[in-house]
Parts: C-alpha cells; sequence; structure tokens
C-alpha cells in the first residue's frame, strides 16, 4: 500500500512537473514579447494600458495551450483569479474597456465547465460591459453540455443566467423562454426553499414571454436578478436604471432590503 501511494504521488509530481516545464518553456519562447509589452513605457497612460491588455492576452494564449495533466480544475481557479484583478481595475477599464473578458471564461469552461459561480461573471462581464452577449451565451450553451440537474449542485443558475443574457441583450424572447423552463426543470428537483423559488419566478418569466416577447415584467425580472447579484456598484446602478426605464420600482424597506415592484402594465 505505502509503495502503490508512493507511485501514485510520484505520478501526481511528475505531471504537475511537466505542467510548469510546459508552460515555462512556451513562456521562453514567448518571453521577450511579453517584456516587451509589460515594460512601463514612458509614453501616454492609454498607450500603456493597452500595452498591458496585450501582454495579458499573451498569458491567456499561455493558459491555451499548456496541458492540465488532471489539474485543470487548478487552471480555471488560477485563471479566473487573474480575471478579478482584471475586471476589479476600473481605472484600467474605464481607458481600455473589457473587450478581454471572455477570453478568460474560454479557457476557465474548457478547463473546468463544472465551475458553476464562474458564469455569473461570464454574463456580467462579457455581455454587460464587454458588449458580447453571443459569446457569453455561446460559451455557456458550451458549458451546459459537460451540467447535469445535480452537477455541480444548482447548476440550475447558468440556465438562468443565459436566459437572462438571451433576454436582455440579444433581445431573442423565444430563446430565453426555453431557458427559464430549463432552469425551473433542473431547479425543481431540488426541495429547498431557495430552490423552489427559483422554480416560481422561472416559470413565472417563462409565462410572461410566451403570453408577450417583449415583456417589461419578464425584462424587469431579469434585471431584477441582475441587481440582486451584483458585485460591484457599477452593476447596480445599471439594473436600478434598467428597471426605472421599463417602469418598474426599487424600494429599499427600513431593514436595508431591496424590493422592485413591477410596472403598472405589461
Amino acid at each position: 500500500m505505502l509503495y502503490k501511494f508512493r507511485q501514485n504521488l510520484n505520478q501526481s509530481l511528475g505531471a504537475i512537473a511537466v505542467t510548469l516545464l510546459c508552460g515555462l518553456a512556451i513562456g521562453f519562447v514567448q518571453l521577450p514579447q511579453l517584456n516587451q509589452l509589460s515594460t512601463k513605457a514612458k509614453t501616454a497612460l492609454p498607450e500603456q494600458l493597452n500595452k498591458e491588455v496585450e501582454a495579458e492576452k499573451l498569458r491567456l494564449n499561455l493558459f491555451h495551450k499548456v496541458p492540465g495533466f488532471g489539474f485543470n480544475n487548478l487552471v480555471a481557479n488560477w485563471v479566473f483569479l487573474g480575471f478579478a484583478q482584471y475586471f476589479g481595475d476600473d481605472p484600467a477599464r474605464q481607458i481600455t474597456g473589457y473587450n478581454i473578458s471572455p477570453e478568460y471564461f474560454e479557457i476557465i469552461i474548457d478547463r473546468d465547465p463544472r465551475f458553476r459561480e464562474a458564469y455569473f461573471f461570464l454574463s456580467g462581464s462579457s455581455s454587460l460591459y464587454a458588449g458580447m452577449p453571443e459569446r457569453s451565451v455561446a460559451l455557456m450553451e458550451k458549458g451546459l453540455k459537460s451540467l447535469t440537474p445535480q452537477t455541480p449542485p444548482k447548476s440550475y443558475y447558468v440556465w438562468r443566467y443565459k436566459g437572462t443574457d438571451e433576454l436582455l441583450f440579444l433581445g431573442d424572447a423565444q430563446a430565453a423562454r426555453k431557458s427559464f423552463e430549463k432552469a425551473a426543470e433542473w431547479a425543481s428537483t431540488y426541495s429547498d426553499p431557495e430552490s423552489q423559488n427559483v422554480v416560481a419566478i422561472s416559470r413565472q418569466t417563462a409565462q410572461f414571454l410566451a403570453q408577450n416577447p417583449n415583456s417589461k415584467f419578464a425584462q424587469v425580472g431579469a434585471w431584477t436578478m441582475v441587481l440582486q447579484n451584483a458585485v460591484d456598484a457599477r452593476t447596480r446602478k445599471v439594473a436600478v436604471s434598467r428597471i426605472e426605464a421599463l417602469g418598474g420600482k426599487v424600494v429599499i424597506t427600513p431593514e436595508g432590503q431591496v424590493k422592485v415592484q413591477l410596472p403598472e402594465r405589461d
């Protein structure tokens, strides 16, 4: 047993070593270009930031090429940390935009399609900020092929993110309705209150869209989900403004809870 444990350990360490060597080899080939792009040039700030974005593109290209050897989930986690740093740099993103956001998630979904939490950030960053809802939806469709109602737990949220993007950013009410129906179907396999609430609101949204493809109720409901899950003030501000533009109203209760009132008419 001890021998077998050592053998497995050696194999694991060997795989890690090979992965690192592959990454170093690729990095060595592109090192001059990376160094050139990463050097702080004595130029205008926008030009410098654009060079840093180009350097990040090269880094992401490395992750596309490096084999996982059974550690794909670690690669996905590492890339997600890089995305968090990229997305969180507000001053830089105001200048360069968010155009490479989908590149992070293409790697993440290829490496670990069951990384459920990543899909929410994919939707927000790629659809709302980068203006690439088609890419966002395509990546979610790709990832969903590896998901089931129970794996990962509560994966029905991915269908809701997909439906939200289809409704709010693609204007595809029919596709959105199908996604919300699928979210309700998957959520119905759980008995906890959170999941049952998702069943109810997903079915309701699907019914709104079936009756009226341009339903304001459905759009307000989708923006409400964006508002409730927002991780930054910018997203909350956008969601509130869109809800109010549709005739809805955002109310803060004395307890600090956020409640959304639907428009008077659909």
